[in-house]
């Protein structure tokens, strides 16, 4: 290759390109670690009264203890009385027993915990300490501000259980038994140190069934098998939007097929109000009302001799309670009572009762037993108004 002195200055350019570019390279290869290092926080650090330390991160603290993860142990639950000395780097909300919580913010702050009482600093450099005793929650800011602000999509957020069971005969008489359900519950925000904004809520409940019963002895010409048949259906949609700590309105819709009342159908939607009596880790009282548009599908004869009871469009109102305690061991208790009344058609009314317990047997698996009261006031001709069911099966919860 020939160089003349047209191309010189063109090479020497090119070349103090490539070495900026790479002197550039080199540079940020040597001073990334340095700048990833100052980006990262220092550790936390917990000194016990006996001189032991503890380094990790403070998580979240509930009464007089604290939550604190450490590559060492994992994460540890710790007395505040055990505690020397920690302070953090993170931000955190501090609620106490006696506060009432609101929608309004509050700011996140550094923290300390210096034997056995926590001492909050604020931005403006003021200071406030407050007994360990007096402690109901820490939370860091970050997830205070997502529980009391965030907007989760609807799929999010959404905690329940399912429930599955089945009974087989084999035998001169035939048959099988399915049932199923699932139970759906989305509350806004998902810890109970905030006030409640909204409660979505989901049931289902199918049982099916069909038992076949040959005729013994058999007649010449034969005489068809006996055929018994249960369908239940049963599911319900509600969504609450609170006003307060404890009122509600809400928005609600139930649709129901019971074969061995002659119900083809009924479906119910209607807007009305709850109140929560009372809420707390061991149990809950919920109390409403609503206004609703009722309509009911009986089963209808084909056959002109017979008399069908007519289908009906009804104005109504369902009162209801739901009450949950959580027993010793683990085990839920559930029960609930539904009177809805109709006011065009005052004959027209119906009640449903349930009562279930679900006992934990392994990890998220219990065995739930469960007793359905279904009362129809008006069924057709030749059905009875009660239908009462005994369920057994598993349930698996998931979170």
């Amino acid at each position: 290759m020939r160089i003349n002195r047209n191309t010189l200055p063109l090479l020497r350019g090119r070349w103090n390109f490539v070495r900026t570019f790479v002197a550039a390279g080199l540079a940020a290869a040597l001073f990334a670690p340095a700048v990833r290092a100052q980006d990262k926080p220092a550790p936390d650090v917990v000194v016990f009264k006996n001189g032991d330390q503890l380094t990790g991160t403070l998580e979240r603290g509930a009464g007089d203890s604290i939550v604190f993860k450490s590559d060492a142990v994992g994460e540890v639950t710790i007395p505040m009385d055990k505690v020397k000395e920690l302070r953090s780097g993170s931000s955190f909300v501090v609620l106490k027993k006696d506060e009432k919580i609101t929608s309004t913010p509050k700011e996140p702050v550094h923290l300390a915990v210096e034997d056995g009482a926590v001492k909050e600093s604020s931005s403006n450099g003021a200071t406030q300490t407050v007994a360990s005793k007096d402690v109901a929650y820490i939370v860091d800011g970050a997830t205070y501000n997502k529980e009391l602000n965030g907007h989760p999509g609807f799929f999010k957020g959404w905690d329940g259980s399912a429930t599955g069971g089945i009974t087989i005969l084999q035998s001169t008489s035939y048959g099988q038994t399915y049932t199923a359900g699932l139970s759906l519950i989305r509350a806004i925000p998902t810890v109970a140190y905030l006030p409640p904004r909204s409660r979505t809520t989901f049931n289902l409940l199918e049982t099916y069934g069909k038992l076949t019963q040959p005729t013994v002895p058999q007649t010449n010409p034969a005489t068809p098998d006996a055929v018994a048949k249960t369908n239940i259906f049963h599911t319900d949609f509600e969504h609450d939007k609170y006003f307060s700590s404890q009122f509600y309105m809400l928005g609600n819709l139930m649709f129901d097929h019971n074969y061995s009342q002659g119900l083809n159908f009924q479906q119910i939607y209607g807007v009305g109000a709850g109140y929560t009596v009372f809420s707390n880790p061991v149990h809950q009282l919920d109390v409403k009302a609503d206004v609703h548009y009722e309509r009911q599908n009986f089963i209808q004869y084909d056959d002109p001799t017979l008399l069908s009871t007519p289908n009906q469009d009804l104005i109504g109102s369902t009162f209801a309670e739901n009450y949950r305690r959580l027993l010793p061991g683990k085990i839920a208790l559930t029960e609930s009572g539904t009177f809805i009344q109709s006011w065009n058609n005052t004959d027209a009314w119906s009640a449903i009762g349930g009562l279930g317990l679900a006992l934990p047997v392994y990890h998220r698996l219990s065995l739930s037993v469960n007793f359905l009261d279904n009362y129809l006031n008006n069924p057709p001709i030749g059905y009875k108004k009660n239908s009462l069911q005994y369920v057994t099966g598993v349930t698996y919860t998931f979170h």
